[in-house]
């Protein structure tokens, strides 16, 4: 915990930016019937039929210290997956960055085994070595601030019905651009003092 408290502590640095990632599943619906537009004193009505159109993975990389954050949809949550997003961090949104500090959880696809899965050896390890992994505790996800830009994308932009793959891509992606243009920033307040204090239980008691 202190380690990724500590990371966010420190000053921005542009070769060496902090990114935070996760990821969530979407359940793709389509409807059955066609909704009733709104009217003046009446919102728009939906039937409660609809149909399962399978399901999608939106990903979510965040840099809080520069109001950046980018979320691609896959139609799967594989390492393959994982990895393949992982090089389009490194190689097309930090090419110039002499090692990325990656904050995420420890998901059995979030390792660089992963990248050996998807690529050969010799691009596993440059990737790899462009890495430096913080992995968040067990229980502790609430440390990992791109939960809180998830949960942002969740309540705007995915709490409704929709029907297929592109245009979950299309509206993900607004919102992305949207956000971003927004310069809507993470303000993180808790530090490894704060822990300390608040969350003492969770220190081992030491005996005098």
């Amino acid at each position: 915990m202190e380690d990724v408290l500590d990371l966010y502590q420190q000053p921005f640095d542009p070769l060496r930016p902090v990114v935070c990632m996760d990821e969530t599943s979407k359940q793709l619906v389509a409807e059955t019937r066609l909704p009733i537009s709104a009217q003046p004193g009446r919102a728009q009505r939906f039937d409660y039929e609809y149909e399962r159109k399978g399901t999608a993975d939106v990903f979510m990389f965040a840099e809080p210290l520069r109001s950046w954050r980018w979320a691609p949809v896959t139609e799967r949550r594989t390492r393959i997956d994982w990895a393949l997003k992982v090089r389009e961090l490194v190689d097309v949104h930090y090419p110039d960055a002499l090692v990325i500090r990656l904050v995420m959880d420890n998901l059995n696809t979030h390792s660089p085994a992963s990248l050996y899965e998807a690529f050969p050896p010799e691009e596993a390890r440059r990737l790899a070595e462009k890495l430096e992994i913080h992995y968040t505790p067990k229980h502790g996800s609430w440390l990992n601030i791109a939960e809180i830009e998830l949960k942002a994308l969740s309540t705007q932009c995915l709490a409704r019905r929709i029907p297929h793959l592109d245009a979950l891509r299309h509206e993900v992606a607004a919102w992305e651009t949207n956000r971003n243009a927004s310069n809507v920033a993470v303000h993180w307040q808790f530090s490894t003092s704060n822990a300390r204090i608040k969350l003492k239980h969770l220190y081992p008691r030491i005996q005098p």
